[in-house]
């Protein structure tokens, strides 16, 4: 049976559905899901509160890609302003607009989530086959080397010069373009994101797919799920059409993400235990800017083709961080750079020449290290906090002073930070200056584009939301799928665990039907 995708926001009256299975997100996690329990013969309805973009509409406009891709327009940000978060919304979620970097789960990660947070179950061997099934159906493979774009080069080059470990990265594309604009949508469609891979199987098979339809609140009754309750949005306002759509599934499924997910919980009353929305995790992001003499172009080519972990383990006591590069483009380039005016337009005249390099923390693993916080404003409206503690200010300055010297060791002649005021380094003789500048919230650029943590599942119901097959802990037929139930950041990039996590829990979703 063929499947349909309904827009919400053309609901003349208020709407009630059943189904075996309702799956609220349709990003990594949802779309991964959806598509086995169709597999399975299941009913299964999935609420996205985005629109359904396809490649037609992806113009590489970033003043169209935002509006239209990203969470908030583009504009979600921590409570304090100081950490800007970059997260997809519409169908595919994140997936459609993130820059295809693919890792399996790190071993050590496994271990901890065992040793410490009493996780069982979930290891490498038991999800080796989810690993291989994803893999094969994303196309995940190494990037060829000799199609990284100048902007890559310098990470590998500097790296290889100062002999610190980098390799090349896999990548989830195929038929790529090369293009350089995966954040804006694939205008291509060689990514291999969830809108035109694991979606439309899934619509294939009988998936009813709502889209303009932000799902408000749970009900419950007993203890179970009788029902989730979601607004029909207008495409144009994202305010509600004032319709009402109600679906009465057997089983309920939260894939929407480590921020939205866990708000809809909290607008539901289910925090019995006040863990949801806690230990949520960002690997917060700065970034180091290199000027060259030579062209660099780093708005055009694979956005993340090399990376480097070699500081991933700094040793008992530090956060460690691992390296990678974003795309250059005009405004996200503009939106990082602190400056204003003549500052900025002279910065943004120097593009073409102009490389950066991102450094990502790797949060929660130390003792104490709770990450941050989703709460829910007076007016329903999420809220994001996030501290940065000595360690991860510590984490940030190490980074930014091993990105400005890989930076030079490429050759460049002028390597930038993101302070307000940028401290500038011309050699290595200037590096005490970038070590004597203040770091944390509000004193340079700080970013997120990987959100995890904040429904974190382990064995302890008073420590944990979830437990070990991705079910809550007081309502047996409500599951959350997605990158919130790690109790951890992963140091790595979280897309392909989520990939492999819903595929591995399609049998147990599937059992409680």
């Amino acid at each position: 049976m063929k499947g349909r995708i309904v827009d919400a926001a053309a609901l003349r009256s208020d709407e009630e559905v059943r189904c075996d299975v309702c799956i609220v997100g349709s990003g990594a996690g949802g779309a991964v899901l959806a598509a086995g329990l169709v597999e399975r013969g299941l009913d299964v309805v999935m609420l996205e509160e985005g629109g359904h973009h396809t490649k037609s509409e992806f113009d590489l406009q970033e003043a169209h890609a935002y509006p239209m891709l990203y969470q908030e327009r583009g504009m979600r940000a921590t409570a304090d302003l100081a950490i800007t978060i970059l997260q997809g919304r519409s169908v595919g979620g994140s997936t459609t607009i993130n820059w295809t970097t693919c890792f399996r789960t790190p071993d050590s990660i496994f271990d901890h989530w065992r040793s410490v947070h009493g996780v069982e179950g979930i290891d490498a061997s038991s999800l080796a086959p989810h690993f291989d099934a994803v893999e094969e159906r994303l196309s995940i493979h190494e990037w060829p080397l000799e199609l990284a774009n100048a902007n890559n080069r310098v990470l590998l080059d500097g790296c290889r010069a100062l002999g610190w470990d980098a390799a090349p990265l896999r990548r989830n594309v195929r038929g790529c373009a090369n293009s350089g604009y995966c954040g804006m949508g694939c205008p291509v469609d060689g990514k291999q994101s969830m809108h035109v891979t694991y979606v439309p199987d899934a619509l294939d098979r009988g998936l009813s797919l709502w889209v303009h339809a932000r799902a408000e609140r749970i009900e419950v009754s007993g203890a179970k799920v009788v029902a989730v309750h979601a607004s029909p949005l207008d495409p144009k306002t994202d305010r509600p059409t004032g319709r009402r759509l109600v679906v009465r599934p057997k089983v309920l499924v939260s894939s929407a993400g480590a921020i939205n997910g866990p708000a809809l919980l909290l607008r539901s009353g289910l925090n019995d235990n006040g863990r949801v929305g806690k230990r949520t995790f960002l690997h917060p992001v700065v970034a180091m800017a290199a000027f060259f003499d030579r062209p660099v172009n780093a708005f055009y080519g694979a956005p993340q083709s090399v990376g480097s972990h070699h500081f991933a383990d700094r040793g008992e006591g530090k956060i460690g961080f691992f390296l990678e590069t974003p795309p250059v483009h005009p405004m996200l380039a503009a939106t990082a750079f602190g400056g204003f005016g003549q500052a900025q337009h002279d910065f943004l005249a120097r593009l073409p020449r102009l490389g950066v390099l991102i450094a990502l923390s790797v949060d929660g693993l130390l003792p104490g290290d709770e990450g941050g916080t989703v709460s829910l404003r007076r007016d329903g409206r999420v809220r994001v906090d996030y501290p940065v503690s000595d360690a991860l200010a510590e984490s940030f300055r190490a980074s930014c002073m091993a990105m400005a010297r890989i930076q030079l060791a490429a050759g460049s002649r002028e390597v930038c930070s993101l302070h307000p005021d940028p401290v500038v380094v011309r050699s290595e003789a200037d590096l005490p200056l970038l070590e004597a500048a203040p770091y944390g919230p509000l004193r340079h650029s700080i970013f997120t584009a990987h959100q995890m943590g904040g429904c974190a599942m382990g064995a302890d119901p008073e420590r944990s939301v979830v437990d070990s097959s991705l079910r809550h802990h007081r309502i047996p037929n409500l599951f959350v799928v997605d990158g919130s139930v790690f109790p951890t950041s992963l140091g790595v990039n979280p897309s392909e665990t989520i990939y492999a996590l819903a595929h591995w829990a399609r049998d147990r979703v599937a059992a409680a039907v």
